[in-house]
């Protein structure tokens, strides 16, 4: 029969998630439902410690996650900014003066006559023609679909964080009564030998 200590949820009990899918950490109320001997301490310390270096991992994951679409968001909303500013422009009979970017230390000037249709990068070396209708709407598309996003990651980011500080608890509660265990191992043991040795003094011959 498999070990009771080697499962980091009590069996019976499905395991539940947040929103995205993501485990809640089991909360040890009892350190008896999950060991029943010290036998299954090591394997449960084990178990518990797996599930936190999976959570510190998707945690990691998250971060960088965080990191690419707070980079991102600017750019969007800069596109989005340029298209509406466009579209304010685009029955205007002169040419609008600016100037861009070639790399990061040359700009040069324009002339932008009126317009409507744009270019946009879809990523991966590839540009599309949109008309600044279709434009915009694609890009507000893309910028709620982002914040959202950065929503839910910066949410499951606290959500990993309290699940990790729920199995750190785990561990130490698992650990301590452990060290009760031993304690009261060691009290048992010795309360026995004071027993053999007065059973080995009254049996001495003399005494």
């Amino acid at each position: 029969m498999a070990s009771k200590g080697k499962e980091a949820v009590p069996r019976g009990e499905p395991a539940a998630t947040n929103p995205r899918g993501i485990p809640y950490a089991p909360f040890v109320d009892k350190v008896e439902d999950y060991v029943t001997s010290r036998a299954d301490v090591e394997p449960t310390l084990r178990s518990f410690q797996e599930m936190i270096a999976k959570y510190q991992f998707m945690e990691q994951n998250l971060q960088r996650r965080v990191g690419g679409l707070k980079d991102k968001l600017p750019d969007i909303q800069k596109t989005l900014d340029t298209v509406r500013f466009l579209q304010l422009r685009k029955d205007d009979t002169e040419p609008i003066e600016t100037t861009f970017e070639l790399n990061e230390t040359l700009h040069v000037k324009a002339e932008i006559p009126p317009t409507d249709e744009v270019y946009l990068w879809l990523g991966a070396n590839v540009m599309l023609s949109y008309p600044i209708e279709e434009a915009e709407e694609l890009l507000s598309s893309k910028l709620n679909a982002a914040k959202t996003s950065l929503s839910n990651c910066e949410e499951d980011l606290d959500f990993l964080r309290e699940q990790v500080t729920t199995m750190e608890v785990a561990v130490a509660r698992v650990y301590n009564w452990d060290v009760v265990q031993k304690r009261k191992e060691k009290e048992d043991e010795d309360k026995q030998n004071e027993v053999r040795k007065g059973t080995e003094i009254e049996g001495t011959p003399g005494g």
